[in-house]
């Protein structure tokens, strides 16, 4: 089956490609609404749930949780400070650069974590009424749009 031809950025494009963005943001809405109320559930605000989960994967300075988070610098530190506050990341020296501080998420913030992804309804709810089949299917399909 031949892949179709790309359409060119100066044309419009096709009902059924509208149709597709139109649903695409309808999904993207329902999952950040669906995380903010997961996250308040779990006294946060949704940057804290965001940057407490990415400190879930891996350790990280804050310029570079900055860069994820699409913020500045001194917006995280606040972020981190209130987590920190809470038990939920420390700071550490990083293990290449002694000079640098890396934030990491303790234990409890591992577990605060692991039940926000679990308490998220929207990602789970719908997908369950998917085969494995079409949930292998919309996920290639993803991964083919992110490249």
């Amino acid at each position: 089956m031949a892949s179709p031809t790309p359409t060119p950025l100066n044309t419009r494009p096709d009902p059924l490609t509208l149709e597709v963005v139109e649903l695409i943001g309808e999904v993207v809405a329902r999952f950040h609404e669906d995380y903010e109320e997961a996250a308040a559930e779990h006294a946060l605000t949704g940057a804290q749930a965001r940057l407490l989960s990415l400190l879930c994967l891996e350790p990280l300075p804050m310029r570079r949780l900055a860069q994820r988070l699409k913020c500045e610098p001194s917006n995280v530190t606040g972020i981190v400070d209130r987590l920190e506050a809470r038990g939920l990341v420390e700071r550490r020296p990083d293990p290449a650069d002694r000079r640098v501080k890396v934030a990491a998420a303790t234990a409890e913030g591992r577990r605060v974590a692991r039940g926000l992804r679990e308490s998220l309804r929207f990602a789970r709810e719908p997908l369950a009424g998917l085969s494995e089949a079409e949930r292998v299917a919309l996920r290639d399909a993803l991964r083919g749009m992110l490249g």
